[in-house]
């Protein structure tokens, strides 16, 4: 008989989760979306219409995963409320899509970061592909070896990460309110602005938004890390996305007074160039750290809760039982954070651009992200840990949150037929591979 998995031991506080949530949601996006959003949305006012839009229904869709995660506080709950509320097939599917985003996705955030690093820490010579390869590479393997000595040691690196973020990113909106007298007056139009009426810029200027708050849903498998998570849980998700969405609209208003509408437009690395305009040369090196330091907690929030996924998906016998075997001593799960590395590791030698990910990013988030949230519903009608906490507006809410990542999904099919047909495919891909693993494994789970 096989013997039972190690229980996870709950260790993380609600500090810990909530830095969890902020690095989980910011990245480098908001480094790198500004420009994209302005040269979608063409005016000043829909600029902004579209980061508060999108800030108001992540904010919903906080209080919905916040809900699922209180009434579900199980390991892997991403993955295991999809297999529990419709199919383990299903839920497979879907993580299987999420598994390639993820690493993928990653490897590309680790990879900007070092483009950004590299010159300032090399001379300007030795600056190849290669060495900014080799920096990306040891980043991501220096974050995988800390969460490898424990859960805590993972905790108080996202912790480290998390809080000089924070007061780098409050540096620049500082700067730009304080050593700028007067905003760049607003500009009719963004310089290569997308044309069309403005419900369609609107939607496009969306997806980019979109993508810069995303992630806030995936800490749902840390509920079994949480201490107390039914009540700890909603505080800690509400929390960390209100900071972002504070930071983010401060940050677009200081990008906004230093570079006008059009400058943003024309700024891919607009943090580089806010700087650059105030401080020069040093100003640019001072972002390329803060766009290091972003990098740096992306990578490592995802890898804290990937091998949580993996753990419930060995449950179900999707994956070996390898995956649920927990060091006693340091609580982490060494061959879930083994796999998730050669995830990362291995695209990096093949990604193009964290630009290209944009797009398959976003549509396979929101397209699982609706299928997750609606699981609400199922929880709801079948009252399960109905003494836990309930999100205001229910089914109304809700229901609009999914609406919404419904629409920017079909919007990105639209502009993007290729890529939703690899998305498709690769979903596909997820149901045979269930089959085979289920076969295989299934046994000895």
């Amino acid at each position: 008989m096989a013997a039972e998995p190690a229980p996870i031991e709950a260790r993380l506080s609600t500090f810990d989760t909530a830095m969890v949530v902020f690095s989980l949601v910011v990245g480098i996006g908001i480094f790198r979306t500004p420009a994209i959003v302005a040269r979608a949305a063409g005016t000043t006012a829909l600029f902004y219409a579209a980061w508060i839009a999108a800030g108001a229904v992540s904010l919903i869709g906080a209080f919905v995963f916040a809900e699922i995660g209180a009434r579900h506080p199980r390991a892997g709950g991403y993955y295991r409320v999809v297999a529990d509320c419709y199919h383990p097939a299903l839920a497979f599917m879907l993580n299987w899509s999420q598994t390639i985003m993820q690493g993928a996705g990653a490897a590309g955030v680790a990879f900007i970061g070092a483009a950004y690093l590299a010159p300032t820490v090399l001379p300007r010579s030795e600056v190849t592909a290669h060495t900014t390869l080799v920096l990306a590479c040891t980043s991501m393997l220096v974050l995988l070896a800390l969460n490898y000595r424990g859960v805590r040691m993972g905790a108080r690196a996202q912790n480290v990460l998390s809080v000089l973020k924070i007061v780098l990113m409050a540096a620049l909106v500082l700067c730009a309110f304080t050593l700028v007298s007067h905003a760049r007056p607003a500009e009719p139009a963004a310089p290569g602005a997308a044309h069309g009426s403005w419900p369609l810029r609107l939607a496009t200027a969306l997806v980019p938004c979109f993508y810069a708050y995303g992630g806030y849903h995936l800490t749902m498998n840390l509920g079994a890390d949480l201490k107390n998570a039914r009540r700890r849980f909603p505080l800690a998700i509400a929390a960390g996305v209100l900071t972002v969405v504070t930071l983010y609209l401060l940050l677009n208003l200081a990008y906004q007074r230093v570079l006008g509408t059009g400058g943003i437009a024309r700024a891919p690395l607009v943090a580089a160039a806010l700087t650059g305009e105030l401080f020069g040369p040093a100003g640019r090196a001072v972002v390329s750290v803060v766009v290091f330091l972003s990098a740096a907690g992306f990578v490592n929030a995802t890898i804290v809760h990937m091998p949580r996924t993996f753990y419930a998906m060995a449950e179900d016998g999707a994956l070996p039982g390898a995956f649920m075997r927990i060091n006693a001593r340091t609580q982490a799960q060494e061959a879930g954070l083994l796999f998730f590395g050669l995830t990362m590791l291995v695209p990096a030698l093949l990604l193009g651009s964290f630009a290209k990910l944009l797009d398959y990013v976003i549509l396979v988030d929101t397209v699982t992200l609706a299928v997750v949230a609606s699981t609400l519903f199922v929880l709801r009608r079948g009252s399960r840990g109905a003494e836990g906490f309930a999100m205001w507006g229910y089914p109304v809410l809700p229901a609009f949150y999914i609406v919404c990542l419904l629409a920017v999904a079909v919007r990105v099919a639209a502009l993007q037929p290729a890529l939703a047909v690899a998305g498709a495919v690769i979903f596909l891909t997820g149901w045979p591979l269930f089959r085979f693993g289920r076969r295989l494994f299934g046994a000895a789970a």
